[in-house]
């Protein structure tokens, strides 16, 4: 339990700040600068941390990057983190262009559900967006990991003024006929991303487009820490969600910290405090003084986070060092 009394459960890895992909909103186009490889968590630390953290009743854990799967050897680390024990909820997000090449593998591995982003289904707008032509590889991927039983497939959409805001209705179709659920996300400010204010779009404009056209039925909300909103629409075998950190803020629910490729943990997604948790560990830090920083983390969570769609000064670190 944190000070302001949220409970604390849920904790999301960034294996890597290595992507595939350059997005416009995420990175500048010569990428940033790498992490030393000496100074990435190697996996039995990561488990280590994975492992005290359960201890501390965490029960939620989320794979990221950077792109997880540029990075050798995740579905050994789902296998170590989800024999932690039997209650725990693990998932993965990815921007699937490896996904197909995995997703057997994953699931295997115990990983239980899958969150892709995809900002369009135009072909070349979206090597506009990424800087890549690799398109095919996402719906390879999508369709692969529908194919392994991961059900629902979760699609991110981070909607942008005058870049994807004509395709929404299209996303909105992807649920009818597959097990998708397609979630809409606001723009957030990022450091060196080339998509600023005037690129903002609220997810009540978005919902308002969508329902010029479909008649929304709000789904039952069985995670209340969730920050997303569900729908329904009838005859859709999937449904939609709206996720919006600017206009209406979810801090009050918030019940996660995130654990960079770096060994920091990060209280708020959104603001600059780090707590070092990789020097101590590697200078010998026994669990009882590592579960204690774990826990000074959690108390240094902040009520809410700092932005709105106004505008502010940026967060320091791209999302490919955070993890989305």
């Amino acid at each position: 339990m944190d000070k302001y009394g949220r409970e604390i459960n849920y904790l999301r890895i960034s294996v890597t700040d290595r992507c595939n992909l350059r997005c416009t909103y995420c990175m500048p186009p010569e990428g940033i600068p790498l992490i030393d490889h000496q100074d990435i968590l190697r996996y039995e630390e990561i488990t280590r941390i994975a492992k005290l953290a359960y201890q501390l009743g965490f029960r939620k854990f989320r794979i990221t990057g950077g792109e997880p799967l540029v990075r050798k050897g995740v579905p050994n680390l789902i296998k170590s983190i989800s024999e932690i024990g039997d209650d725990i909820d693990l998932s993965l997000t990815t921007n699937a262009i490896l996904l197909a090449r995995y997703a057997e593998e994953l699931k295997k591995s115990g990983l239980q559900r899958i969150n892709i982003s995809l900002d369009t289904l135009n072909k070349a707008k979206f090597k506009q967006i990424s800087r890549f032509d690799l398109f095919d590889d996402v719906i390879n991927g999508i369709k692969s990991a529908i194919d392994v039983g991961f059900n629902p497939v979760k699609i991110n959409v981070v909607v942008i003024k005058t870049v994807n805001d004509d395709e929404i209705l299209d996303f909105v179709q992807l649920t009818k006929d597959k097990p998708i659920h397609v979630r809409f996300i606001e723009l957030m400010p990022f450091y060196k991303s080339k998509w600023d204010i005037e690129n903002f779009i609220s997810v009540e404009d978005i919902r308002s487009r969508i329902e010029s056209h479909h008649h929304l039925i709000e789904a039952n909300k069985t995670d209340p820490s969730s920050p997303a909103n569900d729908y329904l629409i009838e005859g859709h075998q999937g449904q939609i969600g709206f996720i919006a950190p600017l206009s209406k803020k979810f801090c009050d629910a918030c019940n996660r910290l995130r654990l960079t490729a770096d060994g920091r943990l990060l209280p708020c997604l959104m603001g600059n405090i780090e707590i070092d948790l990789k020097t101590p560990m590697r200078d010998g830090a026994g669990d009882d003084i590592l579960k204690s920083i774990i826990q000074s983390a959690i108390q240094k969570k902040p009520k809410g986070h700092d932005l709105c769609k106004e505008g502010i000064e940026k967060v320091n670190r791209a999302m490919s060092r955070v993890g989305g």
